[in-house]
């Protein structure tokens, strides 16, 4: 219902704003480019779902592979003990578990062409004990606010475009990113905790809290001292290692089980294709109405707002210039990619608003593409309050990258 409302309001601001535009400031262009948005944003949202076919073909058939062979069922038992707490309602051992251990995993290494195939079978296992077929359910909304929370140890991509763009040591957001998304993710999880009614102090919850911690510091030592170009070439290794690892094991623990790998492959990656079909008008939909909004203009107005009543109170308005990247991000990837470069190429990638952007970029995930497709897969109708702690996830996030930025930048 709350994507409902969201959507619709993107095209109501929109008209109002192209009217302004229109009637004060004579602009005769800004309704046509908010028509030829919504052609370029369908178009741009079919040929996603055409990519995405193809990946969650394979990857999907990669997991019912796993699936048969009784991996799945081990990396479920592996998590369980946190994920029973986390999840109270999924049951124990349940094939979602070892799914959605998959998609973090992914997530985490940077790897999204892997992580959303995972999330979406995860998302089609937690539909089968979903009760009310049409509305969101719990372990639905944690899933969901955990993977919008963006959490991400590598994020090679911003420091490939601090590279490109001239930064004089591309890979100093490296820290700032990963103490922002990580803050992003801790507020998330704890939040929906709180409204689901779990006591967040049992020892698993708190382990996994350290742990994260120690993972975090861990490879922030390692990398620390590495030059740039070092960092891409390990970290893209290393992930790309951890994932073919994980498809030998799942390919060796079938021939153990003596299953037929290629039809199991097969049976996958048609759900897989069927899959991608599904979410199509989903992705169409959200895509148009961000399109729309960013096209009228409302987006500029919001900003133009927000500089003026920072500069009123008498607050440093440096940190309004990466806003556009925030405000971005939750709506589209490829907006906020495009508000950080032109951030890093109008004040200089080594500023204090290009750091900023990128850390920006790097704190959070694409909140609305990612409610959309997920809950798209499954038909979800009702998303409950999955949105509104996402955004607040989003907020945290964006929030903390805001004082590091600070923090390590002046």
């Amino acid at each position: 219902m709350v994507l409902n409302y969201i959507w619709v309001s993107f095209f109501l601001i929109a008209f109002i704003v192209a009217l302004i535009k229109l009637l004060f400031f004579g602009d005769l262009q800004v309704f046509t480019d908010i028509m030829n948005s919504t052609y370029d944003t369908a178009r741009t949202g079919f040929e996603i779902s055409l990519g995405l076919t193809g990946v969650l073909s394979l990857w999907l058939g990669v997991m019912k592979i796993g699936e048969r062979g009784g991996m799945i069922e081990m990396f479920s038992r592996a998590v369980a003990p946190l994920f029973s707490k986390l999840f109270p309602e999924i049951p124990k051992n349940h094939p979602a578990a070892g799914s959605m251990l998959m998609n973090i995993s992914a997530n985490m290494l940077g790897l999204d062409n892997a992580a959303t195939p995972f999330g979406l079978k995860a998302m089609l296992e937690l539909q089968e004990i979903n009760i009310k077929k049409e509305e969101a359910s719990n372990p639905m909304i944690m899933f969901l606010v955990l993977n919008a929370s963006g959490l991400t140890l590598i994020p090679v991509t911003v420091m490939v475009y601090r590279a490109q763009l001239g930064a004089a040591n591309p890979a100093d957001v490296f820290i700032p990113i990963m103490i922002a998304t990580f803050m992003a993710t801790l507020v998330g999880m704890i939040a929906v905790c709180l409204k689901q009614g779990i006591n967040i102090f049992q020892r698993s919850i708190i382990g996994f809290i350290l742990a994260m911690g120690g993972i975090i510091a861990g490879t922030i030592l390692a990398f620390q001292s590495m030059p740039q170009e070092k960092i891409n070439i390990v970290s893209s290794l290393a992930a790309n290692i951890i994932l073919f690892t994980i498809i030998l094991l799942f390919i060796a623990k079938a021939l153990k089980q003596k299953i037929n790998i290629f039809d199991a492959f097969i049976d996958g990656a048609k759900d897989g294709f069927k899959t991608a079909v599904t979410i199509i008008p989903y992705l169409i939909a959200i895509l148009v109405g961000i399109g729309v909004f960013r096209a009228s203009g409302a987006m500029d107005f919001l900003m133009e707002g927000a500089r003026n009543l920072v500069a009123f109170v008498g607050a440093d308005t440096r940190w309004v210039d990466g806003l556009p990247t925030a405000l971005m991000k939750p709506l589209s990837g490829s907006g906020a990619r495009g508000m950080m470069i032109d951030t890093m190429k109008t004040f200089g990638a080594d500023s204090f608003s290009g750091r900023l952007s990128s850390v920006l970029q790097g704190a959070t995930d694409t909140t609305f593409y990612i409610v959309a497709v997920y809950y798209g897969a499954v038909n979800i109708k009702n998303s409950r309050y999955t949105v509104s702690y996402a955004l607040l996830a989003d907020l945290a996030g964006v929030i903390a990258a805001i004082f590091v930025a600070y923090l390590f930048f002046g």
